[in-house]
């Protein structure tokens, strides 16, 4: 019992430290550079099959895409800033299902000394399927 409430404060701890408001013009403007508008084709989804998963992209501190097979893909836009993920742009999750659901925790995985090590933790949201808008070529 002791023992589950010492892990539910450290979590509760990391997803508060991990988790900030966006703000500022800057950080706005930095976020439409890196995260390539999408159009929704379809209904959210709570969950994706691990299966299918072919690559994650994390675009910023909020926002991860995930290509699946047959080039289908889902946007992650987490219900709050997850601090590191933007510049560490790597994720680590567990879980014992088949699939990736909005329930899971990701930790951002943090490169120090040469060492990859977990950082925050910050929780998924809905996976919406999109179409990824291409760039105009200039």
């Amino acid at each position: 019992m002791k023992r589950s409430f010492l892990f539910a404060s450290v979590l509760t701890a990391a997803l508060l430290a991990g988790c900030t408001a966006q703000d500022g013009m800057d950080k706005q403007a930095a976020r439409a550079d890196r995260v390539p508008a999408a159009r929704s084709v379809g209904e959210a989804v709570s969950c994706i099959p691990l299966a299918q998963l072919r690559e994650s992209i994390v675009r910023d501190d909020r926002t991860i895409d995930f290509r699946m097979t047959g080039g289908r893909v889902y946007r992650n836009v987490l219900p709050y800033s997850c601090s590191g993920l933007g510049f560490e742009r790597a994720f680590s999750y567990a879980t014992s299902l088949s699939q990736l659901c909005s329930t899971d925790i990701i930790h951002v995985l943090q490169t120090v000394g040469g060492r990859v090590q977990p950082a925050a933790a910050c929780g998924l949201g809905q996976f919406q399927p999109v179409e990824l808008e291409k760039k105009p070529r200039g």
